[in-house]
């Protein structure tokens, strides 16, 4: 299984979203909570291009937040992603 990172904070509901589509699918992530650490939040913002939360990385691929992440499970992408 590829390895899944996710960018979160404790009080975004995207991020939350976003983890219980993950965990339905039973796929373990590393979860890096951004919560009152700008350093951890600007090395995401670099990393992903965005400031937002969540930011999912999957294997080397840049999913992007919860829409984006729910969009590939929509058009049947996800699946084939996380077995990569």
């Amino acid at each position: 299984m590829v390895n899944v990172v996710v960018y979160s904070s404790d009080y975004c509901s995207y991020c939350i979203r976003a983890k219980q589509l993950l965990d339905a699918k039973g796929v373990a992530f590393e979860e890096i909570k951004v919560d009152g650490k700008p350093q951890v939040r600007a090395e995401m913002s670099q990393k992903a291009g965005r400031t937002s939360v969540p930011q999912i990385w999957i294997g080397a691929t840049h999913v992007g937040g919860c829409d984006d992440l729910f969009a590939l499970e929509r058009a049947g992408k996800l699946d084939a992603l996380l077995k990569a």
